[in-house]
């Protein structure tokens, strides 16, 4: 998505709307996890404004953090939501490295604005995708502690308990220091392994790794 929205952001020709933009995509960013799971608990509440705009259109109203089914999709897009601004300054950041002679010269060819950004930008901040995406698999493991323990309930529990969860659960809750220690470190060269792996593979492929 932070790729998505940096493209869209290059193709704007108006500098101040697309300032705007970038600026309102990237405030949610600095927004503490507490307050943005308040915001989450109050709109996904019974009476919410989501329930209520359901209850408007003639659909019955949902108990989102009550059902277990839809804990991932409220997770996955609170956190595209709270990233893909900032996500994105990376990407527009490598957009600027890329020659504008070479946009010139694809115009001449007759090339439109698809398959100017389909061989050109793309290929062009191809190794900053790479780098990123291994980052990215190097946090696989990681998912936001503090956002699954402040939404997760009894109700949703099924989808919502992931390791870091567990971990905490049995090393503070249950005093099971010894056995939480072991889980986090077999967590972590899990995260290891999955990145090493990656950063072979890149490195054969593409030529781009991280080390």
């Amino acid at each position: 998505m932070p790729i998505i929205l940096a493209l869209l952001l290059n193709e704007l020709k108006n500098r101040n709307f697309q300032r705007i933009v970038q600026t309102v995509s990237y405030l949610p960013h600095f927004l503490s996890t507490v307050v943005v799971c308040g915001i989450l608990v109050n709109f996904l509440s019974y009476d919410g404004i989501i329930n209520q705009l359901l209850q408007a259109i003639g659909l019955e109203r949902i108990q989102f953090l009550m059902i277990p089914e839809w804990f991932r999709t409220i997770y996955i897009s609170s956190e595209i939501w709270q990233g893909i601004g900032w996500g994105s300054i990376i990407y527009l950041a490598a957009l600027t490295g890329i020659d504008p002679q070479l946009y010139e010269a694809a115009t001449v060819d007759g090339a439109n604005r698809w398959k100017r950004a389909l061989h050109i930008t793309l290929p062009g901040i191809a190794p900053t995708i790479i780098i990123m995406f291994l980052f990215s698999i190097g946090a696989l493991m990681s998912v936001s502690f503090e956002k699954v323990l402040l939404l997760s309930n009894g109700s949703n529990f099924e989808t919502s308990d992931i390791i870091a969860t567990y971990v905490y659960r049995r090393g503070l809750i249950s005093s099971d220091f010894s056995y939480a220690t072991a889980v986090g470190l077999f967590n972590s060269f899990i995260a290891l392994f999955f990145l090493t792996i990656g950063n072979k593979i890149s490195k054969k492929v593409s030529e781009t790794s991280l080390w």
